[in-house]
């Protein structure tokens, strides 16, 4: 069980105060855009050449190749940059448009000088590959007012038409310039101040650098002064403009050849065409949005007044919408309440270089086992989900609201042929249907779901729960047995996604554990047991170095390290790739 008195109550308090109410200032369209599609950047990320470049163990044939073709864009840039000089109808964008084009035209004069400070020497000559060409043909494209959609061709007349096509211009440079940024950063943050044998620092020094900064910036202003005056649907082509930028560039950097091992994407690094991947998660708040006993509660309050059930006698029957509100409450503020005390209870103690200790931890969380029991046995006696119609629960199932990429990543995983892998999903849930019909759509019923169950008589619940999964002992025990069954495979990896304090044993004894948000109470019992957590992208820079001074990169559970992500991108970019 977890409650809460609402579902942004619930959602701060697991998501370690961050809840959905947070507003947060997006500025300028450009701005927005770069949020909305930071999926896209997480990628370019992830990708084999960036975890290999950041480890410093990047072959340097490969990363000369790739800077090697800086020359093409620059060329695009340099080109782009005139023509939209040319249909900006302000003079102050013009100057500013000049100032960005002279900057390229500098950077193009100076790319051999500029790479030899870097350490390296380009080759004679660059060669250009497809997925250059398809970005530089895009960005002269839209620089030359083909657009997809748009009417905008030949001769552009009008000024407002000449401003749009500049606006379309640098909506198709702005992601480019951030996506350098932002990736250069990313890593930046990671490396060693003091490491100065690390290759490719003067590379990162460079794009991560205030310098750098400013121009991304001032390529997003002008996005933003450029797209004023226009309406929403040609800002909805900028989008589709910025959004097909990335995607190139994306592709480009997935396109550059390694011929080095990679710990990316586990997909390949493992080759699981020949041995068996099972994927393991939680349900509640690791792949929603909200919890699903809230849901269910919010079911009953909404329905139960209306309900017809055939003569059957019920207290929930007699029961107003208000009384089973405030029974509600009390019901989550005193669980709020104990589960504090409980977690407090059992990480008193100091914690000073704690080592690792999985024996203690499972000792420990016995206490929070009983816990969960004393308070579903609460839920029952209260006769709170007693009168839910399966019709209302498979409905709500449906409209719930899963994380972004949740869905995406596993009918990718579903839907590779190439994999060997099934998915099994373990929760505190008191409803298997609510989540069987979360995963209805989209080929996702073939997800295997572990979960208590509602007790139903002619599709209306009892108020009984068919308990199955109440903590995280009883989560540890279904996980071991799924593995008993995959124990004749020749070659099986577990990857284990959890979010709270029930998944804390299976997360440890799963070959990779990722811990999905920032469940306080789970962090401080990880850290009361030694549990170290590092960031997926740091680890896999770490394991990518192993790996290149000649260690072995297998994954081995109970190693006492969880690997934090702050989205499911980075989930689908690590296992799966581009």
């Amino acid at each position: 069980m977890k409650t809460a008195t609402s579902w942004k109550d619930l959602k701060e308090r697991e998501m370690g105060g961050a809840g959905v109410a947070v507003v947060v200032d997006e500025g300028g369209i450009a701005k927005r855009f770069s949020i909305k599609f930071r999926d896209e950047s997480i990628f370019a990320l992830y990708s084999p050449f960036f975890v290999c470049l950041a480890s410093g163990a990047l072959d340097s044939d490969t990363f000369l190749h790739c800077i090697s073709l800086d020359v093409h864009f620059l060329k695009a840039y340099a080109r782009a940059y005139e023509l939209a000089e040319d249909c900006a109808d302000d003079d102050d964008d013009r100057s500013a448009i000049r100032n960005l084009r002279k900057r390229v035209v500098k950077k193009l004069r100076m790319q051999d000088k500029l790479v030899r400070e870097w350490g390296f020497a380009l080759p004679s000559e660059s060669i250009c590959d497809n997925a250059t060409t398809k970005y530089t043909d895009f960005l002269l494209a839209t620089a030359s007012g083909k657009v997809e959609g748009e009417r905008v061709s030949g001769k552009i007349a009008t000024p407002f038409e000449r401003t749009k096509v500049a606006a379309y211009t640098f909506g198709a440079v702005a992601p480019c310039m951030r996506l350098f940024a932002f990736i250069s950063s990313e890593i930046q943050a990671i490396l060693d101040p003091d490491d100065s044998n690390h290759i490719y620092k003067r590379w990162i020094d460079h794009y991560s650098s205030e310098d750098f900064e400013a121009a991304a910036l001032q390529t997003e202003d002008i996005v933003d002064k450029l797209s004023v005056s226009l309406t929403g649907d040609e800002l909805e082509v900028i989008e589709k403009l910025y959004h097909q930028a990335i995607k190139l560039e994306v592709e480009f950097f997935a396109a550059q050849p390694i011929s080095q091992p990679t710990v990316v994407p586990l997909s390949r690094g493992h080759d699981l065409t020949e041995s068996h991947l099972t994927i393991f998660c939680d349900f509640d708040l690791t792949c929603t949005a909200f919890d699903s006993s809230a849901i269910l509660a919010e079911i009953a309050i909404i329905t139960a007044p209306k309900e017809d059930l055939d003569g059957y006698e019920s207290q929930l029957a007699r029961m107003s919408s208000a009384d089973l509100r405030k029974t509600w409450n009390v019901l989550s503020t005193q669980y709020t309440e104990e589960f504090d005390q409980c977690v407090q209870s059992i990480t008193s103690s100091e914690t000073v270089d704690q080592k690792f200790d999985y024996g203690s931890m499972r000792k420990a969380l016995e206490q929070l086992a009983d816990f969960e029991k004393r308070e579903n046995a609460k839920v029952v006696q209260s006769g709170v989900l007693m009168g839910l119609n399966l019709e209302d629960i498979k409905l709500a199932g449906q409209r719930l609201i899963l994380q972004d990429g949740c869905r995406r990543f596993f009918q990718n995983i579903v839907k590779n042929e190439n994999l060997k892998t099934d998915v099994h999903v373990l929760s505190y849930c008191w409803c298997g249907d609510l989540i069987r019909s979360a995963f209805s759509s989209g080929d996702l019923n073939v997800l295997n779901v572990h979960s208590n169950e509602l007790a139903y008589e002619k599709s209306v619940t009892t108020g009984e729960i068919v308990k199955k999964v109440e903590s995280p002992i009883e989560k540890l025990q279904a996980f071991n047995n799924i593995l008993k069954d995959r124990s004749r495979e020749a070659k099986n990896l577990t990857v284990y996604i959890g979010g709270s304090v029930g998944d804390l044993l299976c997360l440890l004894e799963a070959d990779i554990g990722i811990l999905i948000g920032s469940s306080s109470s789970l962090r401080k019992l990880g850290d009361q047991f030694g549990v170290k957590f590092v960031p997926l992208f740091s680890g896999l820079v770490m394991k990518q170095k192993e790996l290149a001074e000649g260690n072995s990169a297998n994954w081995k559970p109970l190693s006492g390290i969880l690997y934090t992500v702050t989205c499911w991108a980075e989930i689908e970019a690590f296992i799966l790739g581009l």
